[in-house]
């Protein structure tokens, strides 16, 4: 059974930093590729920061590039990102996600709120 388990979240002043962690289990971590997402009350859910196991390729969003940074330690099983330079706009559920053998796997999110 894939699990992911999102935390680290919390109550932040506008442009202090934030470190969230995801503990991924119940799959093979040969190819894949793991993420974040974020979800803002009223708005869809966006991509914010992703990197595949095979080669280490990172993505991130425009709206994050130069603030917030992935992470993955191949030899366990936890995903961070560290996120600095917070905004209210910043403020959202941030989820986990995986993408292995076709399939996308959610965890159950961890809030986010940026005070302005």
């Amino acid at each position: 059974e894939v699990q992911l388990v999102e935390s680290g979240g919390g109550l932040v002043q506008a442009g202090g930093s934030l470190r969230l962690s995801c503990a991924a289990s119940g799959f093979t971590f040969d190819d894949y590729a793991i993420g974040w997402f974020r979800q803002a009350p009223g708005k869809e859910r966006e991509g914010v920061s992703c990197i595949s196991s095979s080669d280490g390729v990172t993505y991130y969003a425009d709206s994050v590039k130069g603030r917030f940074t992935i992470s993955r330690d191949w030899r366990s099983n936890s995903l961070a990102l560290q996120m600095s330079s917070l905004q209210p706009d910043d403020t959202a559920v941030y989820y986990c996600k995986v993408r292995w053998r076709g399939n996308d796997y959610w965890g159950q999110g961890t809030q986010v709120t940026v005070s302005s």
